[in-house]
């Protein structure tokens, strides 16, 4: 297969690491298994390269099926993936084929421990990593990247987002790489969408804490601005209304003061009006600046700990789907990232370079008759009909 003609080429170059796990769809289902988690309604999967595609067999992806359901699915992997010591690397291609500028879909893969049971996989079951795109219309557009520490698991600090250009009804790649030295890197469509590490995007012990008994001190001045002391408010500054009659306002002549009362002229915004008096802002001389509590040793920080150090048996999706016909494809779990470029350039890269075109052909094969125009010979919709002939009576 494709995948074995690439492992092999980077065997030659002497570049080559472990796969732990590879799924292209090019066979069927039989690796998978489909969850039922209690109390929940399932939707299901399919094996499907969707309704326009570059090559049938290459695009053929697990694909959800229902609007409104939980998807659930997972696989044991080839052999135990680990991170420990050495990198990680995930890595899929999701294709959001119905999507619209109000489509909802989650599409996010989870690396699990040994021990899961695959039949009844859901939200509760532990992960140690969770990852993937997360839509849903205008707002919500970034990528997920989640990693289980001591039971708890972490969301990054601040989001991984995507542009409104990134959502399309398109094939993209999503791929993370997580080094031993606490440091990550996240690529769509093979292209850095964020970097950096782990102590700092998400909420794994610090080296340090703030120190509980650090308290600000009551002199303290955190307003770096304050009043003008010289400025003085203009006098007579209140006696100006917000509002005064409209000079150009007439009684109407039809107007009776003894049944209708005293005619007053509409009142209106007063131009000379300025609003509640406040003096200037200056620089506060005695400004110190944010206060901050005094950092301590964090007793729970260990410099010798790896973090995000799993060992992990299974693969797997579980998600709420709102609006059906996500085709997942192109699954890697992988300590080496040249061998997930290279796949991704062999796997995707062509799909990417020929769908825009497929799907405009695909489009202009299924309008809808209502769009087809008329043949010559036929009489549009709103043609006159020749008056039937009435019987005289």
């Amino acid at each position: 297969t494709m995948m074995t003609i690439t492992r092999s080429l980077l065997m030659l170059t002497g570049v080559v690491g472990e796969v732990f796990f590879e799924e292209s769809f090019d066979g069927d289902m039989s690796k998978w298994v489909e969850g039922k988690p209690p109390g929940k309604e399932t939707g299901k999967w399919e094996l499907t390269p969707g309704k326009w595609f570059v090559d049938e067999k290459v695009n053929k992806g697990l694909s959800t099926t229902e609007d409104m359901r939980f998807h659930s699915i997972s696989a044991k992997m080839d052999k135990m993936s680990t991170s420990k010591g050495k990198p990680i690397v995930i890595q899929f291609s999701a294709k959001y084929e119905n999507h619209q500028y109000a489509f909802c879909g989650g599409g996010y893969i989870k690396l699990l421990p040994d021990g899961l049971k695959q039949e009844t996989f859901g939200g509760d079951d532990e992960y140690h990593i969770m990852f993937g795109p997360d839509l849903c219309g205008y707002d919500v557009s970034h990528i997920h990247l989640i990693f289980n520490h001591k039971g708890t698991n972490l969301l990054k600090t601040d989001k991984i987002s995507l542009e409104y250009s990134d959502k399309n009804e398109y094939t993209h790649m999503y791929t993370a790489v997580i080094q031993p030295d606490g440091t990550y890197e996240v690529f769509f469509d093979m292209e850095s969408k964020s970097k950096g590490s782990l102590v700092e995007g998400w909420d794994f012990p610090k080296p340090t804490i703030d120190d509980p008994e650090s308290k600000k001190p009551s002199d303290w001045v955190d307003e770096s601005m304050m009043a003008d002391p010289e400025e003085k408010k203009p006098e007579g500054y209140d006696d100006i209304p917000s509002q005064i009659p409209d000079p150009d306002a007439t009684k109407p002549d039809d107007w009776d003061d003894e049944d209708d009362g005293e005619w007053e002229p509409p009142l209106i915004d007063n131009p000379e009006f300025k609003g509640e008096w406040s003096p200037k802002q200056i620089d506060n001389p005695d400004y110190k600046g944010e206060w901050k509590p005094q950092q301590i040793a964090n007793k729970d920080y260990d410099p010798e700990l790896q973090l995000a150090a799993y060992d992990s048996m299974y693969v797997g999706y579980e998600l709420w789907i709102v609006n059906n016909g996500t085709i997942f494809d192109n699954i890697l779990v992988t300590d080496d990232f040249e061998y997930a470029k290279a796949q991704a350039e062999k796997l995707w890269r062509p799909t990417k370079d020929g769908e825009k075109d497929v799907k405009e052909k695909w489009d202009k094969e299924n309008k809808p008759a209502d769009d087809t125009p008329p043949d010559d010979d036929e009489a549009p919709d709103d043609a006159e009909e020749p008056e039937e002939e009435k019987d005289e009576l």
